[in-house]
């Protein structure tokens, strides 16, 4: 998939689809990190053949490689399955290498991705009221194609406002809207701004449409946003309660998987209900994790899960014989809901589908969805270092090993703040590292992290003229 996702319409990049149609494993990341840096054809062919005879690649058999792009003007044109969103790459990847066995997951074409969501989500909407519309940011990207298709199968049962659709705008492409604009700076879209009513439902997709952040404006036109952790609570919830009025919670073990920066309050609500695993940051990690439960839900905070059903699980909820007629209901509504689910990945617009059934189903707005539990302050500060190596983390990225003794000067700021928590990882990509941070008020929010970014900063050896002054 040739697209950048979130990051400015400059920008671009590749992402690596694995046969099964998710993420790629990543042991094979060194073998793309090889062959990316070779210099020359003769380069580039010598080390694909190294690779196919390490990895034992039978030549013989027939491969097929599908890919595709977003909207950016930096996208080669001519891509076999053309323009689309990341996720239905993904689908069609999962649907071609599965097609004539009986882990078939569908018919493997964009009408197919739509049909197969559409009409489980359709019937899951049978019986309630009707909804007011819900508005969607398209962030200016390729998922107003696809929003725009997918809302022509939705007509009687979501009612929907696309806006920020302008995809061949030039420079348009996740400028001031989108998930990650939402996210970041906790603030409705400008463009939004006399277009979102108090009290309606509005998300942002990014721009390649795998992440999904809600939010509303209150009565007093107050903005609230809905991230990840939301729709994990909401989703992993109605999800429990389903498996359970279905009388399958005895042999199906639900469970959520967290990142350290899951906001404290969500960890909270959802270990009173369900098991919950935290792991690294990453959605390789995420995933892998979910699927070790029947039932594995995983949102990261910025908006990108799903829910994986494990094969056993799926043939146990599609062969279950009912004992009651409520039974039966709760049944048929689990089995629709494993179709409105991408399971391979991330998808804002199925992630979406299923958000706005559970709202149906609980005769949930913004508000009572918010309440389910009350979001700690946070605060993530960005500390530029001259080598983020000398950062070692462990315990799922929550504790520092190395610098040496950086840990417990952390702790022991930590411990001087009401319902404190702050944690410190070094980017993956960039010499940064990163401090997140959380309290029981705003103002104790913002000097425990520019604390910590202080010690950080200073640890690192940081250039003291150039010290950012926010630091304490």
């Amino acid at each position: 998939m040739v697209t950048a996702s979130h990051n400015p319409e400059p920008d671009n990049g590749v992402k690596l689809v694995d046969p099964r149609g998710e993420m790629l494993e990543s042991s094979w990341e060194s073998h793309a990190t090889v062959l990316a840096n070779t210099s020359s054809t003769d380069e580039f062919i010598s080390a694909l053949r190294d690779f196919i005879e390490a990895t034992k690649i039978d030549l013989s058999k027939p491969a097929r490689v599908v890919y595709a792009r977003d909207t950016r003007p930096s996208g080669p044109a001519g891509r076999n399955a053309g323009i689309t969103t990341t996720p239905i790459l993904h689908y069609l990847v999962r649907t071609i290498n599965t097609k004539g066995t009986k882990e078939s997951y569908g018919v493997d074409t964009e009408e197919g991705y739509y049909t197969k969501l559409s009409s489980a989500f359709n019937k899951l909407m049978v019986g309630r009221p009707p909804r007011p519309p819900l508005v969607i940011d398209c962030a200016n990207g390729v998922g107003a194609l696809a929003a725009k298709d997918l809302s022509r199968y939705l007509v009687n049962s979501l009612p929907v406002e696309l806006e920020n659709t302008a995809i061949d705008t030039p420079g348009a492409l996740n400028n001031s809207c989108g998930a990650d604009f939402v996210k970041v700076n906790q603030k409705l879209p400008p463009s939004l701004i006399n277009v979102l009513q108090p009290g309606q439902r509005a998300c942002s997709l990014d721009g390649d449409a795998d992440r999904l952040i809600y939010f509303y404006l209150d009565e007093r036109r107050q903005f609230h946003m809905l991230d990840g952790d939301k729709i994990t609570a909401v989703v992993a919830s109605f999800i429990v309660e389903l498996v359970k009025a279905v009388g399958l919670d005895e042999r199906l073990k639900v469970g959520v998987v967290q990142t350290a920066y899951a906001n404290g309050s969500s960890t909270k609500y959802l270990s009173e209900r369900l098991p919950v695993k935290c792991v690294p940051t990453g959605v390789k990690h995420l995933h892998h994790a979910a699927e070790q439960y029947d039932i594995g839900v995983y949102f990261e905070a910025n908006g990108h899960g799903t829910v994986v059903f494990s094969q056993p699980a799926q043939d146990l909820i599609l062969s279950h014989q009912p004992s009651t007629p409520a039974r039966s209901t709760a049944l048929t509504h689990l089995q629709n809901i494993l179709n409105v689910i991408n399971q391979t990945v991330g998808d804002a617009l199925s992630d979406m589908l299923l958000v706005e059934v559970v709202l149906a189903h609980k005769s949930y707005g913004g508000a009572e969805w918010d309440s389910l539990y009350s979001d700690l302050p946070n605060r993530l500060v960005k500390v530029v270092v001259p080598d983020r190596s000398i950062f070692k983390t462990e315990d799922a990225e929550r504790r520092l090993v190395s610098p040496g003794g950086l840990q417990a000067k952390i702790d022991e700021l930590v411990n001087k703040y009401n319902g404190g928590r702050s944690f410190v990882r070094p980017s993956g990509t960039e010499d940064v590292v990163r401090v997140y941070a959380e309290a029981a008020s705003r103002p104790q929010t913002d000097e425990l992290a520019f604390r910590v970014a202080g010690l950080v900063y200073d640890e690192a050896g940081g250039d003291q003229s150039q010290r950012p002054k926010e630091f304490l």
